[in-house]
């Protein structure tokens, strides 16, 4: 992975079940409905955030958000 490569995020949130881990993690990507779903207001993620968001993906228990790699 090189600096250049952007990524987007997507929540499915059917599949969450608002233990909010995504947004303690990464709360410039990840938000939090009035019940403790995640949603994301842009899936095209900040640059320079990418870490922290793969860090909140990943600990989601539920797998409810997908990484996407994309090219500039």
């Amino acid at each position: 992975m090189n600096d250049s490569t952007r990524i987007k995020v997507s929540v499915n949130k059917n599949a969450c079940c608002a233990y909010g881990l995504c947004a303690e993690i990464c709360p410039d990507v990840y938000k939090l409905d009035d019940n403790g779903i995640a949603y994301v207001e842009s899936e095209l993620v900040p640059e320079g955030m990418e870490e922290l968001a793969r860090e909140g993906a990943a600990a989601c228990p539920q797998l409810a958000i997908t990484v996407t790699e994309i090219d500039d």
